[in-house]
């Protein structure tokens, strides 16, 4: 698979402070990747690099297989996590003086506009003032004119700020239809659930630098322990959880279940497998939770953060 976009060693101090030290990053064609990391970490920073709004002190970008010029913000779509509508336009003018900024004759932005105005179910909002609407319902507007000129890169900050479930279930069912018609997605968020649904690959950066990248399941089997959440049901909890102890490294697990059974995390040693488990399991009782616990993005987020710092 080849890359949109390639970030090479890029490096940018404001006065005494670092904000990127160093960093790469490389983003797969027709991918969702995640760019995560703490507040301050130096992701707005390499996202505003990537869009041109500022310059590294050293590095560069490769968009496409091209060194990153001016024109290639005709094939970048940004949606920042600070909303820049004008509250006193109209929202129609509006986003057809935005949809010409990025090259769109009036006609086709036009044309495009009511596609998605109808898409969304936003149509009676074209003549309302940005003031008027909600945060939730002004971030509809942005994430059309975001990408209505149809760019090869989409770039989302926070892209569900704002929204209510129902309306944030749609934006990401938007988002993954526009990856498989050949968008490729930048995807920054705090919410991790939203990386373990949307993500094929991820970039955390930590005070600056960056400190993991890769494919999300490559990231997820390294972190992972080993451990698995099991349930059987018996009568005699105590007495089973004490034997299966003297066999294996349990601990207590939580779990919902409507029959009285013993629930624990086994971990495995190098030498034990899982078939080995759950044979044993079965000989002690009817086995019904066998669930191998793999690492959330959140734990894997939470785990490498601490480990940098």
């Amino acid at each position: 698979m080849s890359n949109i976009l390639e970030a090479h060693t890029i490096s940018k101090k404001f006065g005494e402070f670092t904000a990127l030290n160093k960093v790469s990053i490389q983003v797969p064609k027709g991918s969702i990747f995640g760019l995560l990391g703490p507040n301050g970490a130096g992701k707005t920073t390499l996202i505003r690099i990537i869009n041109q709004i500022t310059v590294p002190d050293q590095g560069h970008v490769i968009l496409d297989g091209e060194p990153l010029q001016n024109h290639h913000i005709q094939d970048i779509g940004y949606l920042p996590e600070e909303r820049g509508l004008y509250k006193s336009m109209k929202v129609g003018e509006q986003a057809l003086y935005l949809a010409q900024l990025k090259g769109l004759s009036k006609s086709e932005a036009k044309k495009r506009l009511h596609f998605w105005f109808d898409r969304l179910e936003i149509g009676d909002w074209w003549n309302k003032k940005i003031q008027e609407l909600s945060k939730g319902m002004a971030q509809k507007i942005q994430f059309v004119v975001t990408v209505l000129h149809q760019p090869k890169l989409l770039i989302f900050d926070e892209p569900f700020s704002g929204f209510d479930p129902i309306n944030a279930n749609l934006i990401k069912d938007e988002i993954l239809r526009l990856r498989d018609e050949g968008a490729t997605v930048i995807f920054s968020t705090h919410r991790m659930e939203s990386i373990e649904e949307l993500c094929d690959h991820i970039a955390l950066i930590n005070k600056s630098n960056k400190i993991l990248d890769g494919k999300l399941t490559d990231i997820k089997r390294q972190f992972k322990s080993n451990t698995y959440e099991i349930g059987i049901k018996t009568h005699e909890v105590e007495a089973l959880h004490k034997e299966i102890a003297t066999s294996f490294n349990v601990s207590p697990a939580q779990f919902k279940t409507i029959d009285e059974q013993l629930k624990l995390n086994v971990r495995l040693n190098e030498s034990q497998r899982p078939n080995d488990l759950l044979s044993y399991l079965t000989t002690k009782g009817e086995v019904s939770h066998f669930v191998e616990l793999l690492p959330s993005t959140n734990d894997i987020f939470i785990k490498a953060v601490k480990n940098n710092s």
